[in-house]
Parts: structure tokens; C-alpha cells; sequence
């Protein structure tokens, strides 16, 4: 059931927080033995979340997330409750402060169940990166769910939470949202507060939700949007009611298909079913616009320049000295290298190793910097192309879910399973991936919408269509 079709039930009191809280956590007992979603499950916690839910319930208080039971993705520091990003080196960090998204639902009294599973440091486009486990594709278990937020996406799709916080940097809630068949948002970057988000290249993260549906990712999306003073990169907008754009009319609304991203190799089935959604967008009165985004060629070399980058930097603070794990060694710079040479995993190692070549001296200019310009003229590529049309359609990925470990030691050939995706980090813009069909082996193809900075619910509004007229099958039989 969607978020809003569980909050009609509690208002009725047809059933209680706590009931609904014990329902997942049996589904998560049942089925997370398999999937592996969970990192660790705050039962107790969730439980006593759901007993306050209920008490102001009783008291006649109302919100369109009270009792409502999440998971959230391993990232987000969240007091009194360990969270690790999937790394040997934060194991046993357990954060003093909320960060400000989880603050943000718990004043809308949601419900945590647990912690869920992601590549380490949110490295990775598989979720084979953890440094604990391998989550499962609910479709196919011996497929990976997408990364680097796979345990928020197959969970969410194996109804083992009712929605999840993920984050993305560079396609990371789209992605597995796509290959999982959940809705997942990337909000227009600083929309959403970091603060308390654990960075991985801090002008690249964004936090979003991954939900069952466009309806339940506006509810989320209500929840956690906003200026925040703790975020210097903060955007200080108002933020619109995003449920009032799901089932509005898109007649004529302009379309616009980059020609960049239909590239040969492209599965047929993924070709196939983005066609077909562009055939439903036109029987509703919208109109396709070919576009171009001329600079596309080079997102994947930039983004892997500047992300690796801001990794190198980011992550210099797990030292051994203030918190998470620590080797000693003989000496201050060989208790370094030792907590750092257990602690993190290999593509941590391989991004830090890149980030600080590319900032080194004397190739500052020719990698970082440069980067930087062909950043800046990938987002002009984006304002003109918005001339001439409302929103973006695309592929989300060009193949649906792959077998676990077919990509684990290609590197390269792993990075591109992000081509559709990063551009839009890059450019700071709304994206959003909703579920449009299947493939020959019954694997979730994603259509992703891109919209201008801040359009949201424009993105919201075509989604919606999709959902409707599309009427894509949102759980597995497995798993019913």
C-alpha cells in the first residue's frame, strides 16, 4: 500500500502505528535473510516511535507521515543509532545529533525501522561495495538492486518499509530506483538540506526519497524540502505543496528528447519501453521536442575528475583519531595508514587514490580545473536546451538490473552504468526516476524526468501520467 492509503487506515483506526511498525518488521524477518537490505534493524526503537504515533493519534493530532514506518540509507547521522556508510572505518560511530532530514521526519513522527545497506562511502552502482553485505534485485536475486542506495530501493520494492531516504551523486537514488521499479527523486541540489550527511563530493550529494509512488515521493518530498541555516549550499525558496501536482493535466507541455542519449548499445527493451512512454505523454496532449546536449560525451570523465576529487578531500578526516576505527601502528603516520589500510575498501581506496592525483601539483589545471569548465558548459548545455521545452525525457539506464559480480573488476565498464544520470548532478537539477515497464526477463525499466532547477513538481506532474497510464506491477509475486 502507498503512504497514503496506510494514513487512511491509521485515521480510521482501522489499524495502530504499532501494528503497522509490526507488520514490517515481520516482513523484514521473513524476506531480509534473502534480500539483505537491512544493515541493522532498530526494532525497538521503531517500536517505541510507533507507541508516541499512536498516542498523538489518540490525541487527535494528524500529519501525512505520523506512525508512517521508514528506512534510511546508512548515511545519515542519526543520534544514539550507529551509522557506518557501509565502511569498516565508521563501525562503532554512533552520531550525537540528528541530521537534519531525520529531524525533519521525526517532526512529522515517522517511524525508523533500521539502517539500511549502500556502497561503502556511497561509492559504487551495484551495492556490491558494502563492507557487509550484498543486497539482492527483489525481481531477481541474482541480480544487483542498482547503487549506490540499493538497500533503500529494494527495499521500498519488496514493501519492507513503506518509503526510504536515499541519497545521489551521481545517479544513485535514480538508478536503483530504475533497476529495483521504485519512484526515486533527485531534488535540484540544495534543495534538501546536507547537513548530517555523511559527504562523499560535496557539491555533487543530494538527499532524496525513494517511495511506491509519485503521490507518496510529493508526501516525503513536503517533508524534508527547505531552507536550513546548518547548509551553506541551502537554497532559501519557498517550497510549494508538491501533492498538489500529481494528476494535473500536461497538455501542452513540451517534451524535450535528447538525441545524445539514445546511443547504439542501448538495450532494446529499455529503447522499447521509453518510446512507448513518449507515445503516452503525446495521446495526453503533450508535444516532443528534439534537443541537444551537445557536451554529454564528456559528463562521465568530469564527474569521475570532480567527485574524486572532493572524495579525496572528504574523506582525509578518518584518520583513526576522533571516532569510527582505529589500528595503532608504531608511530602517528603508521597508525594512519594501517586504520586506513584495514578500514576502507577497494574502490574507496581507488577514488582517494584518483582524487588526490588529480589535485596534486602540477595537474591541478589539467584535470580539476578543467573539469570544472566542462561543468560549466554542460549546465549551459541544459539552460538552452530548457528554451525550447518544460522538462527532459530520458532512460534512466541504458540496461536493466545485472548479474551480481558481472561488473565487480571493470571498474570502467561499472562507471558507465551511470551515463544517463550523472549530467544532471553535474548540473545541479531536479531529476526523478518512475517505473514505465519490463524487459524480456521481467526486470523494472525506469523512465527519468529532468526538470529546471527547483521544478520539482513539474517532474512530479509528468511522472504521475506514467504511473497512470503505464499501471506498471509494483511488487513482486515472490514477495507478496
Amino acid at each position: 500500500m502507498t503512504i497514503q492509503e496506510v494514513r487512511e487506515l491509521l485515521r480510521k483506526k482501522d489499524i495502530s502505528s504499532v501494528e503497522l511498525t509490526g507488520f514490517y518488521l515481520e516482513r523484514i524477518k521473513k524476506h531480509d535473510g534473502s534480500l539483505l537490505t537491512y544493515l541493522r534493524v532498530t526494532e525497538k526503537e521503531a517500536l517505541e516511535m510507533a507507541r508516541d504515533a499512536d498516542l498523538k493519534m489518540g490525541q487527535g493530532e494528524d500529519g501525512p507521515l505520523l506512525g508512517i514506518p521508514f528506512g534510511v540509507k546508512d548515511i545519515f547521522c542519526t543520534k544514539d543509532i550507529e551509522t557506518t556508510c557501509a565502511s569498516r572505518i565508521l563501525e562503532g560511530f554512533v552520531p550525537p545529533y540528528d541530521a537534519t532530514v531525520i529531524k525533519k521526519l521525526k517532526d512529522c513522527s515517522f517511524v525508523h525501522l533500521g539502517r539500511l545497506n549502500m556502497d561503502e562511502f556511497a561509492m559504487g552502482s551495484s551495492t556490491e561495495n558494502s563492507a557487509f553485505q550484498t543486497t539482492k534485485n527483489p525481481w531477481d536475486f541474482s541480480r544487483i538492486p542498482g547503487g549506490s542506495s540499493g538497500g533503500s530501493a529494494s527495499a521500498v520494492a519488496a514493501g519492507l518499509c513503506a518509503a526510504a531516504l536515499g541519497t545521489d551523486t551521481g545517479g544513485s537514488i535514480r538508478q536503483p530506483a530504475s533497476l529495483c521499479g521504485a519512484v526515486g527523486m533527485k531534488p535540484t541540489y540544495g534543495r534538501v538540506s546536507r547537513y548530517g550527511l555523511i559527504a562523499f563530493a560535496s557539491s555533487l550529494d543530494q538527499i532524496g526519497p525513494l517511495t511506491r509512488s509519485v503521490s507518496d515521493c510529493a508526501v516525503v518530498m513536503n517533508a524534508i524540502a527547505g531552507y536550513d541555516p546548518m547548509d551553506s549550499t541551502s537554497i532559501p525558496q519557498p517550497v510549494p505543496d508538491y501533492t498538489e501536482f500529481p494528476g494535473r493535466d500536461i497538455k501542452g507541455m513540451k517534451i524535450g528528447i535528447p538525441r545524445e542519449y539514445f546511443p547504439e548499445g542501448m538495450d532494446r527493451d529499455v529503447k522499447k519501453a521509453i518510446k512507448e512512454s513518449l507515445a503516452v505523454f503525446e495521446n495526453q496532449g503533450a508535444s516532443l521536442v528534439d534537443i541537444s546536449l551537445p557536451h554529454t560525451e564528456y559528463a562521465v570523465a568530469t564527474y569521475y575528475v570532480i567527485c574524486t576529487a572532493e572524495a579525496s578531500s572528504n574523506l582525509a578526516r578518518y584518520d583513526g583519531v576522533k571516532y569510527g576505527l582505529r589500528v595503532d601502528g608504531k608511530d602517528i603516520i603508521d597508525m594512519y595508514k594501517k586504520t586506513r589500510l584495514k578500514g576502507f575498501g577497494k574502490e574507496v581506496k581507488r577514488r582517494i587514490i584518483l582524487g588526490t592525483y588529480v589535485l596534486s601539483s602540477g595537474y591541478y589545471d589539467a584535470y580539476y580545473r578543467k573539469a570544472g569548465k566542462v561543468r560549466t558548459l554542460m549546465r549551459r548545455d541544459f539552460d538552452e536546451a530548457f528554451k525550447a521545452c518544460d522538462i527532459m525525457v530520458t532512460a534512466v539506464s541504458p540496461t536493466t538490473a545485472f548479474k551480481a559480480g558481472e561488473k565487480v573488476d571493470d571498474p570502467l565498464n561499472m562507471y558507465l552504468s551511470d551515463i544517463f544520470t550523472i549530467p544532471m548532478n553535474l548540473a545541479g537539477l531536479p531529476a526523478m526516476s518512475v517505473p514505465c515497464g519490463f524487459d524480456g526477463n521481467g526486470l523494472p525499466i525506469g523512465l527519468q524526468i529532468i526538470g529546471r532547477p527547483l521544478d520539482e513538481g513539474r517532474i512530479m506532474q509528468a511522472a504521475y501520467v506514467i504511473e497512470r497510464e503505464r499501471a506498471v506491477k509494483k511488487i513482486p509475486d515472490t514477495l507478496c
